[in-house]
């Protein structure tokens, strides 16, 4: 009898774990028929380490696709601890970012937030993420780009460039993110990085590396010196607002002493966290999705002579017409440059450095026959509305033609998201454009370039390029 008896028990409990395991895979039963399809995977890690795999093609993450062909576009999966609703679909997608602040807000995993700090303008909602926003158009807006960052972009292109030459061996990705970080770090905070061996850099490259990057905090991990840079940066800036703030009276030299001004205004919501972790992601962002887009730039036309000709064709001429050849170049020649912004267009679509972006759903949302609940986390994947054969043709080509028939975006839309959408459309996008054609216009107009090893592109899940992408340039003869 107590054979039989411990038979039973543990057949009830192998019954109920199997209940509680597809539970978990499945979610929802009966009372949530209107829910997406999909599969939480396993407990407590979810489908994580599967969308963690690095996938060696630029098509659309093998995570994504095998949920597409068996769910359809909008499906629920489990990441990092987090059940989400996955959007492949580009109509929804886009909705989603229109309706900001409506039907949806901004919401980012806890690991991102641990790397740019609860204050961020990336949680601000409302009014603040307004005020912010308009905060940081002074240093990246369209007149501060004409009259200061086109002539400060040019002579630090050149500069790098330069520098370039009698080097064996240049690795592209690292050499554009220091060039791009100096002038940043110089109009944001004053601080020569260069002068500094590139130590703030480095905090920031150590950051990038770990953002998405699978988020377990243990020595020797991505993620560990990814938050080990970030203590460094922010104990920087921390100290550098005290001397600042005690000095008293001064003039406006950076936008360090535009923030300062905000928070000694009366009633200011510009507390020192939300000024420090507003320095930290504007020096985080405003360089290294430039750098990684100048990359793929280069590895494309690297492998693209006849959009290389023709883009070296265009600039040749812009120079041209110049009374001087080397003088530096004007607001209305830069917004000449059609093919060059063709070519930006086209990487950036294929490269899809911003690989996946969150909301939550403020209420329920109806959607092609699903309901969405309140509080649903979501995950938009651009990609999929970049590589659908629909709207592009062979879209995993590289074929900066393409937008000579294709009107070129004004900001998002639900064909191209490269620089988000809505009222979160990305700060620096026009700000990364200029810094691409002019570091594009300096090299084509002077020099040309060997590819010598790297160039392989990877998605895990952002872009990657695991052993860079290395150079050897040389004059023009």
């Amino acid at each position: 009898m107590d054979y039989l008896a411990a038979v039973f028990v543990t057949l009830a409990l192998a019954t109920l774990l199997l209940r509680l395991v597809f539970g978990w895979r499945h979610g929802g039963g009966a009372c949530e028929p209107r829910l997406p399809p999909g599969s939480r995977g396993l407990p407590l890690v979810g489908e994580t380490l599967e969308f963690f795999t690095v996938s060696p093609t630029l098509d659309l993450l093998p995570f994504f696709k095998r949920r597409l062909e068996r769910y359809g576009p909008i499906f629920r999966t489990s990441l990092v601890g987090e059940d989400m609703v996955v959007s492949l679909d580009p109509e929804f997608s886009a909705r989603v970012l229109q309706q900001e602040e409506r039907a949806f807000q901004i919401w980012y995993p806890s690991s991102f937030m641990r790397v740019f700090g609860a204050d961020n303008i990336i949680s601000a909602l409302g009014p603040l993420h307004r005020h912010m926003r308009s905060l940081m158009l002074r240093l990246f807006g369209p007149e501060s780009l004409r009259l200061v960052l086109l002539r400060d972009v040019h002579r630090s292109a050149r500069h790098e460039l330069l520098s370039w030459l009698g080097r064996p061996d240049v690795e592209v990705r690292t050499a554009t993110s220091r060039m791009i970080f100096g002038v940043t770090a110089k109009k944001l905070i004053s601080h020569d990085d260069a002068a500094a061996q590139g130590s703030l850099w480095k905090c920031f490259d150590a950051c990038t590396r770990g953002l998405l990057a699978f988020p377990l905090r243990v020595p020797g991990t991505a993620f560990y010196k990814c938050m080990q840079g970030r203590e460094r940066v922010m104990k920087m800036l921390k100290q550098q607002l005290g001397e600042r703030r005690s000095a008293g009276e001064r003039e406006a030299v950076d936008f360090f002493d535009v923030v300062i001004d905000e928070m000694d205004k009366p009633g200011s919501e510009m507390t020192e966290s939300v000024a420090l972790d507003l320095l930290f992601l504007m020096l985080f962002a405003s360089h290294e999705t430039t750098s990684i887009g100048l990359t793929a730039i280069l590895k494309f036309l690297t492998d693209s002579p006849k959009a290389l000709q023709e883009l070296t064709e265009e600039h040749e001429n812009i120079q041209k017409r110049r009374a001087d050849p080397d003088s530096e170049i004007t607001w209305e020649q830069y917004k000449s440059m059609k093919f060059t912004s063709h070519v930006i267009h086209e990487a950036l679509r294929l490269s899809n450095i911003a690989a996946v972006v969150f909301r939550k759903a403020k209420q329920d949302v109806e959607i092609k026959g699903y309901t969405i609940p309140q509080g649903s986390k979501i995950m938009i994947c651009p990609s999929a509305a970049h590589m659908n054969p629909r709207v592009y043709e062979d879209p995993s080509v590289f074929n900066p033609w393409r937008w000579k028939d294709i009107p070129e975006p004004v900001g998002g839309t639900k064909d191209f998201m490269v620089f988000g959408g809505g009222v979160r459309l990305c700060v620096g996008a026009d700000f990364a454009k200029l810094q691409m054609s002019i570091f594009l216009h300096c090299l084509l107009t002077k020099y040309r370039w060997n590819a010598i090893s790297g160039g392989t592109m990877v998605f895990y899940p952002g872009l990657r390029f695991p052993d860079g992408f290395h150079i050897h340039l040389l004059p023009k003869d």
